[in-house]
């Protein structure tokens, strides 16, 4: 693991020896106090902002989400996908992205073009339209690396991301900076900042696809609900035999009062808390009802979380948010083997839903105010194994909003190659395609976090890497601010 220097980080190892000293229970009641940690407070919202994380499990095979079309990058990408009538060709004929070109407002260099997979018109109309942005080559960086730096073999001076192409590690490495293990995410650092701004702490940061790193902070505590919305528990909602009124009011009292034994009595305040919550949710969800469209298919499918978030955001005022982090995600990505059977109905599953949602913020007036985001464990090889593609490093991701400088390119784009040569083009390689990312995490989540309101003094303390990066570190090639966010 690669260490973060403590002088950096004098204030967030305060803050989380406070909480510490507090137990958990301090920070469970709905009204939690921070008046006696003013400082923790990056920015005071008055208005609402939102980051909605999705995030695809098992590492997105960018080179067919996001597909060179111009006609040389396409030829390259073509001949390397071993593309015809064999079943291991993996290229997508070019005659069928034509539906699915992105038309940037300012064109790419070299005449480069991109293309999306066909099964993903909707996010090539939300890119067209100026609401949603790619950015290129993205993926875990300690500091930028070149490939004779990686090939160096010294850690040292070229430190890498723990366990590349390791699907835990990797996954937290994206939410945490960290390592399998590592239990504060950025996503949870982001709403330790915003806490003060919200009535009720307890819905900064919200999951609707289960426990994940990203969303704990040192004092935001994730709260987790299901796709259908506030998570019950069992025994006190429908009693010892699941028949409502049977020992339902002594269960819920058994849970829920006070202790002597200290374990006991922090069990009962979060049991507490969660009857508490589930209760507001309820309340607040009851009377929304959206206009607007999702997918229809299975129960805490993709479309059927951000349907959730949606109506989240539309309670917002119920529980007095101002800022709030979300997660959801897709799982099915690693993609080894039947990527070409397989790959486009997950890309339709997360080109519909999104659209969906964009147009849900769109009905509640705040699509200025809610920026989603795609991460993913790792990209891809760009060779073949057969029937599939490998792990690897870098990838490409969407960011879609009203506040996003949309109709754009982010990045660098990488040359299509398999790194096996000493061209120049092949520097961005380090064999069968896997890219070194020309972007890092942590520049993607300090320009997410600047639009959220956090300040740059604050940015190491989320993003620990980002020392390394922009003009103070002597990197303008590598800025703390990508830009795609107004």
């Amino acid at each position: 693991m690669h260490l973060i220097q403590p002088r950096m980080h004098e204030r967030r190892a305060f803050l989380r020896r406070a909480a510490r000293l507090a137990v958990a229970g301090a920070a469970a009641p709905f009204g939690m106090s921070l008046a006696a940690m003013g400082e923790a407070a990056a920015f005071d919202a008055t208005d609402y902002k939102a980051l909605v994380c999705v995030f695809l499990y098992g590492g997105n095979d960018h080179a067919n989400t996001v597909v060179n079309f111009d006609e040389p990058s396409y030829a390259a990408y073509r001949s390397i996908r071993q593309a015809g009538p064999s079943p291991s060709g993996l290229a997508i004929d070019r005659t069928a992205l034509a539906q699915t070109v992105l038309t940037p407002t300012a064109p790419l260099p070299g005449g480069r073009q991109f293309a999306l997979h066909p099964a993903m018109p909707e996010m090539a109309g939300l890119f067209n339209s100026g609401r949603a942005a790619v950015l290129l080559n993205v993926g875990p960086l300690i500091k930028p690396i070149t490939r004779a730096q990686y090939e160096s073999g010294d850690r040292i001076r070229y430190p890498l991301p723990p366990q590349l192409m390791s699907h835990n590690d990797q996954q937290s490495v994206w939410q945490s900076s960290a390592a399998e293990g590592s239990t504060i995410g950025w996503g949870g650092n982001i709403g330790d900042l915003a806490l003060s701004s919200n009535q009720e702490s307890l819905f900064t940061c919200i999951s609707v696809t289960g426990n994940a790193v990203f969303l704990s902070g040192d004092n935001a505590i994730q709260y987790q609900l299901s796709s259908e919305g506030a998570i019950e528990i069992e025994c006190a909602k429908r009693g010892l035999l699941r028949q409502p009124g049977f020992a339902t009011a002594e269960i819920r009292e058994l849970v829920a009062e006070s202790r002597t034994h200290v374990l006991e009595n922090e069990y009962n305040k979060i049991t507490r808390r969660a009857l508490e919550a589930e209760v507001r949710v309820s309340e607040a969800l009851r009377p929304l009802q959206l206009t607007t469209r999702f997918p229809t298919d299975r129960s805490g499918s993709l479309s059927a979380q951000l349907s959730m978030v949606a109506r989240l955001i539309g309670a917002r005022s119920a529980f007095g948010s101002r800022r709030q982090v979300f997660l959801v995600s897709l799982g099915g990505f690693d993609l080894h083997d039947n990527l070409i059977e397989l790959h486009p109905g997950l890309l339709r599953q997360v080109s519909q839903s999104i659209s969906a949602f964009y147009a849900a913020t769109v009905e509640l007036g705040v699509a200025d105010k809610v920026t989603t985001f795609t991460a993913s464990d790792f990209g891809r090889t760009l060779t073949s194994n057969g029937n599939g593609t490998d792990h690897g490093w870098g990838g490409h991701h969407f960011v879609i909003g009203g506040a996003v400088r949309g109709k754009a390119f982010y990045g660098v784009a990488p040359p299509v190659s398999v790194g096996n040569t000493t061209s120049p083009e092949d520097q961005w390689h380090i064999g069968q395609g896997r890219l070194i990312p020309s972007s890092s995490v942590d520049q993607f989540g300090a320009t997410l976090a600047k639009w959220f309101g956090v300040q740059d003094s604050e940015l190491a303390g989320i993003l620990p890497n980002i020392r390394n990066f922009g003009g103070v570190a002597g990197r303008p090639d590598y800025p703390l601010d990508l830009g795609f966010l107004a």
